[in-house]
């Protein structure tokens, strides 16, 4: 965790908490990537990650997804937190789910890409 960073969200605490115990490396880039000052955490608009994944990816956004943009592609996103606009554009193709819950699903990381 960043040293400046002091997250009070105990759900954003019990989630970081929860991916340094798991063993697969991607795992621990994304509690690293959490536990930043808030505005240095990722934000995605969903532009971005039509732009880097293909159909059938799974992507990770270790932050907060924003809804500017178009997702035309099938991809399952799990973020720590996402607008209502970028939450529809996604369940209109694929998936949108929480970080935690795809861990809990594949807590190897396999075939996951991390976009920040």
């Amino acid at each position: 965790m960043d040293n400046n960073a002091d997250p009070t969200n105990p759900v954003l605490l019990e989630t970081i908490e929860f991916l340094e115990d798991q063993d697969a490396s991607i795992w621990n880039e994304v509690a690293e990537n959490l536990g930043k000052v808030n505005r240095r955490r990722p934000e995605v608009n969903v532009s971005d990650i039509e732009r880097v994944a293909e159909d059938g990816d799974t992507v990770v956004v270790p932050g907060k997804v924003l809804g500017s943009g178009r997702l035309t592609k099938s991809v399952d996103v799990a973020a720590f937190k996402a607008s209502r606009g970028a939450k529809d554009e996604i369940r209109e193709n694929g998936d949108f789910m929480f970080i935690r819950d795809l861990v809990e699903e594949n807590p190897e990381g396999s075939n996951v890409r991390v976009v920040k």
